[in-house]
């Protein structure tokens, strides 16, 4: 006969301890003045950028206007030149028709004798590489070059503490994020904008050329998001929290009883308060991947909890004569085995995602750890230890009423 672990002796204790990280959580939220906010919830300029180095540069020495242009889906590049008293023409150069930036390069200057172009990398750099900032000015001059880079073999990797100082003296708040692997040296920079309209994209990209060269830098993508859209999603955010916390205690009335759907619900809140504590003292930046990972361990942990309640109404049928301390105990024991495999089996996998993943991706699985860990704290002491408290509380109310009729 397998032995029972008298978990009950440690439900006092565990509430101390509890309480006690509750009060830690509230108390880091207020010292360190809520989340550190990530760059989906703040107003601000958001630019996701990538180093690469000069390929070639063209400067246009003509009279008329000249713009370039790159046209993605068809993978093509037009110049176009427009005027007074010149024929508007447009020159279409295929990318797939050039191997090389001096194939492409001689090509332009073939067409336009007015265009200049300079290589500053060699002109046996493959195409495919190319980089074309959205910074830069679609109109040519003969006095601002326009820069094409493109993506180096092998490159240094540029660390985001080497970013967030290269930032450290901008005058806005400030926040930076890998993209991709180390070796694509992306960033995704979030300038935070109290007083909406003064960041200007070009102020972040000349903070980083100054650390890391001119025409170093690349911007990819350049959103702005203004503060009442960052309001409706931290709104949107607190509203899906409540709602989820509501369906769990409609489901477990129904399906158990009341003091059991109050007890998931206590026992989640308090893994959320944990995984809130453990990110306001280590200041992870709090994203729409750090809600996902608190609704993951919210729905982790609901399935370890009806799990023990479903264990334990079943031992309440098979053992009607034990106490209902007895019954929780034979039920957390009946249930450890599958508790520990389980959580120990899905914490390799996301072991394996903080270990090889970077940026918010690797705090997201070091979230959901502190997690996991947690769901199975609340499940073997949280939720038994209010439902065996509950219990005993309408036990006592019974045999008081009985003694007073």
């Amino acid at each position: 006969m397998r032995k029972t672990i008298q978990f009950s002796r440690f439900f006092v204790i565990a509430a101390v301890i509890s309480c006690l990280l509750a009060a830690f959580s509230i108390s880091g939220y207020i010292f360190n003045k809520g989340f550190a906010l990530g760059v989906d919830f703040q107003a601000g300029l958001l630019q996701e950028v990538q180093f690469a180095p000069t390929a070639f540069s063209l400067r246009w020495n003509g009279s008329a206007n000249a713009t370039f242009s790159y046209v993605p889906d068809r993978n093509r590049i037009d110049i176009v030149i427009t005027g007074s008293g010149v024929e508007n023409r447009t020159y279409e150069f295929f990318v797939n028709e050039h191997n090389t930036t001096g194939s492409l390069g001689n090509a332009i200057m073939r067409e336009l004798g007015e265009i200049e172009i300079e290589f500053a990398a060699s002109e046996e750099t493959a195409l495919s590489r190319i980089v074309i900032s959205t910074q830069n000015n679609q109109h040519l001059s003969a006095d601002v070059p326009f820069v094409i880079q493109y993506i180096e073999r092998n490159p240094s990797i540029i660390e985001i503490s080497e970013v967030r100082n290269a930032m450290a003296n901008f005058s806005q708040g400030v926040s930076v994020q890998v993209m991709g692997a180390p070796e694509d040296r992306q960033f995704m920079i979030r300038v935070e904008d109290k007083e909406e309209g003064r960041v200007v994209s070009a102020e972040i990209v000349q903070e980083l050329e100054k650390a890391f060269g001119n025409g170093s830098v690349a911007v990819l993508r350049s959103d702005y998001v203004d503060s009442r859209f960052s309001k409706d999603l931290t709104d949107q955010a607190g509203i899906l929290v409540a709602l989820t916390l509501l369906i769990i205690l409609i489901y477990c009335t129904i399906r158990f009883k009341l003091q059991y759907a109050v007890g998931a619900v206590v026992a989640i809140m308090y893994d959320g308060l944990v995984m809130i504590a453990f990110m306001v003292w280590t200041r992870m930046e709090f994203t729409t991947l750090s809600i996902a990972a608190i609704l993951t361990i919210l729905g982790y942990s609901t399935n370890n909890t009806i799990i023990f309640f479903d264990r334990v109404r079943e031992n309440l049928r098979v053992n009607p004569d034990n106490s209902f301390k007895d019954i929780i105990n034979i039920s957390l024991t009946g249930i450890l085995g599958r508790t520990i495999i389980t959580t120990a089996s899905t914490m390799l996998a996301v072991l394996a995602l903080f270990i090889f993943t970077t940026g918010s991706m690797k705090d997201f699985a070091l979230a959901l750890l502190v997690g996991m860990l947690s769901g199975v704290y609340t499940t073997l002491f949280i939720v038994s230890g209010f439902v065996n408290f509950w219990e005993n509380q309408k036990i006592k109310q019974q045999k008081k009423k009985m003694t007073i009729g």
